[in-house]
């Protein structure tokens, strides 16, 4: 992972190190950090590390900041409720009990949209019954909502301001250490015991190469290793790399979601607590929400998902023809752009579950496969599964056992096998396979998976390799001539610009009429609605392994769904990657469709890094 590898290194030894500060890693130090003294302030468990003190627990977190980065959410918070029944969601700010629920279906107002033939039959027919009462400005109101999709007594939050919550009762208990701004680079792992973790590096060239500066990262040593750091965390894709995964399990399916949180004009209120779902536009692949924080500030977002096979994709413009959408444009219209961010999420779910234990460590979060991809919800499975793990490592620190592969199993994973999380997990295991077929027999699998507990199911094409997406003249037959593709591409190509644009324009999409407070170029969002800082001193965390792929890469997918614009095509070297505007999202990893070796591995390599998006309300 990094050229500096024959150094000395200075190490430290805690009892519990955990690896990424979000929801999992939330769960599991609010619970364990609770039961850690007794009610005269002794120590329940006592350190091996420190003798006479309490159990010595350490957070890394990559982002500047506690929870930095993350996104908003609505949620049932069945698993959070249960571990802070003091819950008040007057204490965080943009939380709200939901209220009213709505699930709609989009017409294309403009035409625009890439739609199958039986999709736009079903629309003609849709436009047949404009005179019902749940139509209302080419939207489709469903007049039911399936339980398996309802959100009855959760929460709208922030996960950021949720998790600055939840860091600062930590931080105040005295028991756990959080440590923002410091980037996990890989794990300890001798004779395959993960051993606890390596920071990364300081003073480095982007490259890697050291300078005058150069400090190397530190060995924190653990009895366990907590890994929670995500779908694109360097520690869990290396345990991955060096482990494999069970047999018939694969992360092939994902999406990039983007999200801007708005304030309202001042004539516009929504009840805080309501929250709207949607499906069929901008293209119907694409998901999209908005949630309301308060009377007049909200989240608006969409999901990109990875069967959405278009090769020049993109998730900004999207969701800002989303937004304009007449539907929610009558709510977003003359709004402010408050924050704005972008992540990616692990999309094969229960299917995409790494080995959850070993010897020294344990999986947690997303990846580790506990979104429930039926639902849609993963934050308060996160949270559970990082609740469960912390009730297994007391049970074990109470019968003196040793964190073995073996009792981990025994303890951790056969209680998450056990939970909620395992069951509806399973129910959601093949609920989207058919949107590998079509976006109709996707809606149709869900249905059919939700309403039968998931025995039954439209099988699709979900395998272990990268999807192959089609050439961009294919996606665009019929719409834009071959050839004027092909030089709208060659054109973006030698100015180094994405080709979304001319090509959505070309195809009918009008272009966005810019505002300057809502509706603003993607490059004054990452000015507007947050910030984006990359410190200096490390190496840069995208890397493109082998430069001459992207010499001769045609469709440079990852030029075009970059969030932040950071990549950028370059007609001497390929491509070339500005980090000063890279938000994590680690869209540019699941797109790359260079494959490298017969393990699938493609040409790009998101590694451990600083800085990213400043936005704690995304």
């Amino acid at each position: 992972m990094n050229p500096v590898t024959e150094i000395e290194r200075q190490s430290f030894d805690v009892d519990i190190v955990c690896v990424g500060f979000g929801p999992a890693a939330g769960g599991f130090l609010t619970t364990l950090s609770r039961e850690l003294l007794n009610e005269d302030g002794t120590p329940r468990y006592e350190s091996k590390v420190m003798p006479g003190m309490p159990l010595q627990i350490s957070c890394y977190e990559r982002a500047d900041d506690i929870a930095f980065g993350v996104s908003g959410v609505a949620t049932r918070a069945r698993g959070i409720r249960e571990s802070l029944p003091e819950f008040n969601h007057n204490d965080i700010s943009m939380a709200a009990p939901i209220k009213h629920e709505k699930v709609l279906y989009l017409l294309d107002p403009i035409g625009a949209s890439r739609r199958p033939a039986s999709l736009k039959v079903a629309d003609r027919l849709l436009g047949l019954l404009k005179w019902l009462p749940f139509y209302e400005r080419d939207a489709f109101e469903l007049p039911y909502i399936p339980p398996f999709l309802r959100k009855d007594g959760g929460y709208v939050l922030s996960i950021g301001q949720f998790l600055q919550w939840v860091g600062s009762n930590l931080m105040g208990s005295g028991t756990v250490t959080i440590w923002p701004g410091t980037p996990v680079a890989s794990p300890l792992i001798e004779d395959d015991v993960v051993r606890g973790v390596r920071l990364i590096d300081q003073g480095v060239e982007k490259d890697g190469t050291p300078t005058a500066g150069f400090m190397p990262g530190m060995d924190v040593r653990a009895a366990l290793t907590v890994v929670s750091d995500g779908p694109v965390g360097a520690v869990g894709r290396q345990l991955d790399e060096h482990f494999g995964l069970p047999e018939g399990n694969h992360q092939s399916e994902w999406a990039v979601g983007a999200k801007m949180v708005v304030d309202l004009r001042e004539d516009v209120k929504l009840e805080p607590g309501t929250i709207f779902h949607s499906m069929g536009y901008p293209e119907p692949e694409i998901f999209g929400f908005m949630y309301a924080h308060s009377e007049q500030t909200v989240s608006v977002g969409i999901f990109v998902p990875s069967w959405f096979n278009n090769p020049a994709r993109t998730s900004y413009r999207y969701l800002q023809h989303f937004m304009m959408h007449p539907y929610f444009w009558k709510y977003l219209e003359g709004g402010k752009l408050r924050s704005w961010g972008a992540k990616s999420l692990q999309e094969s779910g229960k299917r995409g579950e790494p080995f959850l234990v070993g010897d020294g460590y344990a999986r947690v979060g997303e990846g580790s496969g506990s979104t429930n991809v039926l639902s849609g919800s993963g934050v308060d499975e996160a949270w559970t599964t990082g609740r469960i793990l912390a009730e297994s490592v007391m049970e074990m620190l109470d019968q003196g056992e040793s964190f073995t592969r073996e009792n981990l199993e025994k303890r951790y994973v056969q209680r998450r096998r056990a939970s909620w999380v395992e069951q509806e997990g399973r129910v959601a295991e093949k609920s989207r396979d058919g949107f590998q077929k079509s976006f109709v027999k996707g809606l149709m699998g869900m249905a059919l998976s939700g309403f039968s507990n998931g025995r039954i199911n439209i099988s699709g094409n979900s395998h272990s390799g990268r999807q192959e997406l089609p050439s961009a003249e294919a996606y665009y037959q019929g719409k834009i001539p071959a050839e004027e593709v092909r030089k709208i591409r060659e054109d973006c190509k030698s100015r180094g610009t994405p080709s979304h644009d001319p090509l959505m324009d070309r195809a009918g999409w009008p272009q966005i009429p810019l505002d300057g407070q809502l509706l603003v170029s993607q490059q004054d969002a990452l000015l507007m609605g947050g910030k984006v800082q990359a410190a200096p001193g490390y190496a840069d965390h995208v890397v493109f392994l082998h430069p001459e792929f992207c010499e001769s890469c045609g469709d440079k997918v990852c030029v075009d769904i970059c969030s932040g614009q950071a990549i950028e095509a370059d007609p001497d070297s390929g491509v070339r990657f500005d980090r000063e505007k890279c938000v994590h999202c680690g869209a540019c990893f699941w797109n790359c469709d260079q494959i490298v070796d017969d393990s699938g591995r493609t040409n790009i390599e998101f590694r451990a890094g600083a800085g990213g998006l400043h936005s704690a309300e995304n």
